[in-house]
């Protein structure tokens, strides 16, 4: 969804690098870039206007004059107004004192407030806690069964004792749900409400009326991040009307302009505390405004990524894949079942392209990494899985008629089952030796990334004898000098002044015995 803005901010810092000071003019002409980049990107006019105004302002000040490189500066201060404009700190859920939490979900009609409902149940349930979904949408077709099917995918109970399709009280629902929950014991009560194509009195009432009913602990407003500044303006509208006390956004994976997410914090007052970013039920998240905005400056987002990581990856298992490559066979115990587990480890993480997605400076390979084809993980899977056990403990056995067989059975060609082994071969090579402290093999220039190919250490060049001459004559005279050198330097003593010795009645000094 930050793409463009992306690329068009990169663009702008890569101007100023190498510059040893900032002028007037270089600070203007980054504003104006940026202020072009913003209002591409559909951020409304009242914060582009107040984020270009702080930008400039901290541009001119001590922070940039007197840095030693004022562009690196500059990127910072803009990464800080972002993180500002997003909301500042993460915004985390308020519980209530004496369950259960009630969570009132509001918006539009199409925003995905009914999958959203089921996705925050899943990430509650995720963090120990026992959700209630309650269906109190009874005006839209089928959507108490939407919920119901979303809620029993999620894992999460559901109350939905009215069929809706226009009959049933969601008032009277709503408030039979809170005691519901505390005789099933639930300590989290989400109210999908429902939305209107559009603001009307009617809705406002009836979503006034429910939180009248309930006395939720926490609003949230639910934007569909897609449509632009009209975000804004219904974020606006609800806040008058009913209030909320947060935003969350869904559809943040789409390829619209993401204006309204950077806006909506800003214009409402209200932060942003999740984000829906993808189909998936697990596609979904708290929203951390200093990592969207490192996402959009291409910094990445590591701490995100190691979140993920933690939630897929068991100690035990990492701790166990590392001795094995670290063992003294350079990593052999590492197999094919191995390397298996590992990548379907990785496949429970999320989307390849994603998860590359925030690696910091990927943004400037990213139409290759929106290129990955995700099903290759699966064709690597199903050579693995037509392997007999003894050939994946030991690939090196796989001749001809192996691969043969292998590619038969999981459908490929004989070349990629040969790839695949040879590829095999060269990561647990690779990852031993990082492993073992070696750094990355094959990464020329990069400190701490070992040698490669690309950068070979200079072989130091053996000292050349003396020449010796051609005429038979001359090479001979220049012989016997050389022997009478010699015979004339043992005469005088050995090495260092000292009177020769014979090697068999060589004697240690009394001083140096004792040091024996």
């Amino acid at each position: 969804m930050f793409d463009t803005l992306s690329d068009r901010l990169s663009a702008t810092f890569k101007n100023l690098r190498g510059k040893g000071r900032l002028s007037e003019a270089d600070i203007d002409a980054t504003a104006r870039e940026i202020r072009i980049a913003l209002l591409e990107a559909d951020v409304a006019l009242p914060v582009v206007r107040a984020f270009i105004a702080n930008v400039k302002e901290r541009a001119r000040g001590v922070e940039v004059s007197q840095a030693l490189n004022p562009a690196q500066q500059v990127v910072k201060i803009v990464n800080e107004e972002l993180v500002a404009i997003l909301g500042g700190e993460t915004r985390r859920l308020r519980f209530a004192k004496t369950a259960p939490t009630v969570i009132m979900l509001a918006g539009l009609q199409g925003a995905g407030k009914t999958t959203l409902a089921g996705k925050l149940g899943l990430w509650l349930k995720g963090q120990g806690h026992s959700p209630l979904l309650v269906a109190c949408d009874l005006q839209r077709p089928n959507a108490v069964n939407q919920l119901s099917v979303v809620a029993e995918r999620a894992g999460v109970a559901v109350y939905a004792p009215e069929p809706g399709n226009g009959v049933g009280d969601p008032v009277q629902v709503a408030k039979d749900s809170i005691e519901f929950a505390k005789a099933k014991v639930h300590d989290i009560v989400i109210v999908d409400t429902a939305g209107r194509l559009g603001i009307d009195q009617k809705l406002m009432q009836q979503a006034a009326d429910i939180r009248d009913a309930v006395s939720p602990d926490e609003i949230l407003f639910v934007v569909d991040a897609m449509i632009g500044q009209d975000a804004v303006n219904t974020a606006e509208a609800f806040r008058d009307g009913v209030g909320f006390d947060g935003v969350v956004l869904s559809k943040l994976d789409g390829d619209a302009r993401g204006g309204a997410a950077l806006s909506i914090a800003h214009v409402t007052g209200k932060q942003i505390m999740f984000a829906s970013n993808g189909e998936k039920l697990e596609d979904f998240d708290a929203f951390h405004p200093d990592r969207m905005a490192s996402r959009i400056l291409d910094m990445g987002d590591l701490l995100t990524l190691i979140e993920q990581a933690e939630k897929t990856f068991s100690q035990e298992e990492a701790a166990k894949m590392a001795s094995k490559l670290q063992s003294s066979k350079g990593g052999k115990d590492f197999t094919l079942d191995d390397f298996l587990a590992q990548m379907e480890q990785v496949r429970k993480m999320g989307s390849i392209s994603k998860l590359l997605g925030m690696l910091p400076g990927m943004g400037q390979i990213k139409d290759q990494i929106n290129n990955i084809d995700e099903r290759d993980i699966d064709r690597t899977a199903a050579i693995i899985k037509s392997m007999t056990p003894k050939e994946r403990a030991e690939p090196t056995i796989i001749n001809g008629s192996r691969r043969a067989r292998i590619a038969k059975g999981s459908g490929v060609e004989v070349s990629a089952v040969k790839s695949l082994v040879e590829r095999f071969f060269e990561a647990r090579k690779m990852m031993s030796k990082m492993a073992q402290g070696g750094g990355m093999p094959g990464m020329p220039g990069m400190p701490g990334m070992g040698g490669g190919p690309g950068r070979q250490k200079k072989q130091v060049k053996q000292a050349k004898g003396k020449r010796k001459s051609g005429n038979p004559m001359k090479r001979k005279a220049e012989e016997q000098a050389a022997a009478a050198r010699r015979e004339q330097a043992a005469a005088q003593g050995g090495a260092f002044g000292l009177p020769a010795q014979d090697d068999k009645n060589f004697e240690l000094p009394d001083e140096f015995k004792k040091f024996m």
